[in-house]
């Protein structure tokens, strides 16, 4: 094992095939569940549901680990600088990430369309390949290729939704000044509250996939509209549902007793992550249900 031998000695970890393996399972999840999605039945499915087992219990050991050097005292004020430089650059990564689908989303609506209309420089695109085309949004693309669809009513679930987040913002900061105050019952209510609120937004917008689906006509490939609409509200779905399990695991570990009012970065990288979901959704819910 690694030795910390001096409180101003940067602590580096030994080397470890966790990174290694944790590839090998994601490789074969996101291969397996690839070949899955293409039709693929026989032998596909079990795969990925072995490459998740594997990648989930290969997380469950590698953040052991790190928990373990944490309450061991090897990290000083350096290594908590570059956790969070790290988590801020992680986030930033993020902002990057949906700012490529939110971009997708205005070029569809504010370039692509209005040519597929036969505004600007390009009306000979709408002259002879689609001259019946109307640009109005949401549409299911030149020709009806999406097919017929109705659109989610903004002012119910994801109205219900944006409540829901805004207020586990609420509650994960009441959680936070709890830590501070060394109040642990609040820390933990706090936490526990904001994993709530989490898990009854994934429980509502899985209510609202559903809808679309069997209700609404609404899929992925209903034209461009479906497309985006899906991969810009399933990938912050996806984010909800990771931020809903770290603030689980940080609620199991203030349980434990693993925080103090002066040292809890774990704490704040999981509050700043969910401050970021809570945005991006204030963005799609004007952006994509809204407007």
């Amino acid at each position: 094992m690694a030795t910390h031998t001096s409180a101003h000695k940067y602590y580096v970890p030994d080397q470890s095939s966790w990174p290694f393996m944790l590839t090998l399972a994601l490789v074969l999840t996101l291969g397996s569940t690839a070949f899955w999605l293409n039709g693929h039945n026989v032998i596909a499915p079990y795969l990925a549901a072995i490459g998740l087992a594997a990648l989930l219990v290969m997380v469950f050991i590698w953040f052991r680990d790190v928990v373990h050097e944490n309450l061991g005292g090897v990290y000083g004020h350096q290594e908590d600088m570059t956790f969070r430089w790290a988590m801020s650059w992680f986030i930033f990564s993020e902002v990057m990430f949906f700012a490529a689908f939110f971009g997708a989303l205005f070029y569809t609506r504010m370039i692509a369309l209005p040519w597929l209309n036969g505004e600007g420089e390009k009306f000979f695109t709408n002259m002879y390949l689609w001259p019946s085309f109307e640009g109005v949004w949401p549409t299911n693309g030149p020709g009806h290729v999406g097919g017929d669809f109705e659109t989610v009513n903004a002012w119910h679930l994801p109205l219900i939704n944006t409540v829901l987040l805004l207020t586990s913002s609420v509650t994960v900061t009441w959680a936070h000044w709890g830590l501070k105050e060394d109040n642990r019952f609040k820390l933990c209510l706090g936490l526990f509250l904001t994993a709530a609120l989490g898990g009854t937004f994934l429980y509502f917008q899985a209510v609202e996939y559903i809808e679309a689906y069997e209700h609404l006509g609404l899929t992925l490939g209903s034209g461009i509209y479906g497309s985006t609409f899906f991969l810009l509200t399933g990938f912050h779905g996806m984010h909800v549902t990771l931020g809903t399990l770290m603030l689980t695991i940080i609620l199991l570990r203030c349980l434990k007793g693993h925080f103090s009012s002066h040292d809890h970065f774990g704490f704040e990288a999981v509050a700043w992550y969910w401050h970021f979901v809570d945005v991006v959704w204030l963005g799609l819910f004007v952006f994509v249900y809204i407007l």
